[in-house]
């Protein structure tokens, strides 16, 4: 007898046959999976169709019928199936989607994207899931442990739903080299240790739209290249001495040769309108835009605006833990690619595949997220 939407959701444990070799598992756990069964050269054969209720009923049958295809083709879909690559960012991809619909916050699944985006797919997402094993997991989540410990702590247990995902639809076999219990544990700090320890020079992104209200109540220059600072996620140095041949107010851009730049190459830099109404009346070419207020030929010292931070009572963080700030905003509530985020950020990818791809500065890409940035910052 043919199953029904209801009768798959409250089946007891056991196997429940809906014809034509579909069949829903049922654990005593309540976990409740699909198997498709099938015969070929006189040998019984099951194969995983994937978990419920990410693939409901329909688009179990769906699968199936293709399956069946394959048969009267000669073709076993086993077969088919091992030849063909699973990389883990199309099963996340395929994951996200199938859980979009649960998830009440679109954010969380945005989140879910620009996480893997930024940490787990340079290492990971090229690769076959069934070749992932403890050193590529450990690999992906290293650099970041310590440093960002709840964002590590979200990436692993993604990158653990992936490989689960993989494995509930038969792809993968074998233990989750993601897992923490018994495994991650014995390699990596606890996460909660390393929050307890941790010094965080940088302002959590959830604070910052309440930041930049009391920072833009402050008057002086020092206070306006802080915002400009935080506005273009330039660092420090490249905001002090900007001067006005680099600045083109009817383009929104602003040009740091590359004599001043830490990578020692030119950076374009898209500004907002509020960016640009920090600068105020356009001065000479050889101007400072944000001069010394008593010598304005003259740089503003590299502690003028770290001052601004301790008359705010801001002294737990730095000036230049802003583009940490602006860093984890972007990989965390955001879907723009990580090329994107490290070129606004002036970072030279390590990758060189990455860095061939990205042979641009990806201009047009880096205002869009200079805009969202700003439009947070300011909400």
């Amino acid at each position: 007898m043919a199953l029904s939407a209801r009768k798959v959701a409250t089946a007891p444990a056991g196997r429940h046959s809906d014809g034509k070799g579909l069949m829903l598992l049922v654990k005593k756990s309540g976990a409740r999976s699909w198997v498709f069964r099938y015969q070929l050269d006189g040998k019984r054969r099951d194969m995983g169709l994937g978990p419920y209720p990410e693939i409901n009923l329909a688009a179990a049958r769906e699968k199936v019928m293709v399956l069946r295809r394959q048969l009267i083709e000669g073709v076993d879909p086993l077969n088919s199936a091992s030849e063909r690559v699973f990389t883990f960012r199309d099963l996340a991809a395929e994951l996200i989607e199938n859980k979009r619909p649960g998830w009440k916050n679109a954010k969380h699944a945005a989140q879910w994207v620009s996480t893997l985006e930024a940490y787990a797919y340079p290492i990971l997402g090229k690769m076959d899931v069934r070749t992932i094993n403890t050193p590529q997991v450990h690999a992906a989540l290293k650099p970041i442990w310590t440093a960002k410990p709840e964002t590590a702590s979200r990436v692993r247990q993604r990158i653990e739903a992936v490989l689960d995902y993989a494995s509930a639809l038969g792809v993968r076999d074998g233990a989750n080299p993601a897992r923490w219990r018994g495994h991650l544990q014995n390699i990596l700090p606890r996460p909660s240790s390393i929050r307890q320890v941790q010094h965080h020079p940088a302002l959590d992104w959830q604070e910052m739209p309440d930041f930049m209200a009391e920072l833009s109540k402050r008057n002086g220059v020092s206070a306006k290249a802080l915002m400009f600072t935080i506005l273009t996620a330039a660092r420090s140095g490249e905001v002090r001495g900007m001067q006005w041949s680099e600045v083109n107010l009817k383009t929104a851009v602003w040009t740091v040769p590359a004599d001043r730049m830490k990578t020692s190459k030119e950076h374009r830099v898209p500004l907002t309108p509020e960016a640009a109404a920090l600068l105020g009346k356009p001065g000479e070419a050889d101007q400072l835009a944000f001069g010394n207020p008593l010598h304005p030929s003259r740089l503003l010292s590299d502690m003028a605006l770290t001052s601004v931070l301790r008359k705010m009572g801001r002294s737990d963080i730095t000036v230049h833990g802003f583009r940490s700030t602006f860093r984890d905003w972007a990989g965390e509530t955001t879907s723009f690619p990580r090329e994107v985020i490290e070129a606004a950020l002036a970072h030279q990818l390590r990758d060189k595949a990455e860095a061939a791809y990205a042979r641009g500065d990806l201009f047009d890409k880096r205002r869009l997220l200079m805009e969202a940035w700003t439009s947070f910052l300011m909400d």
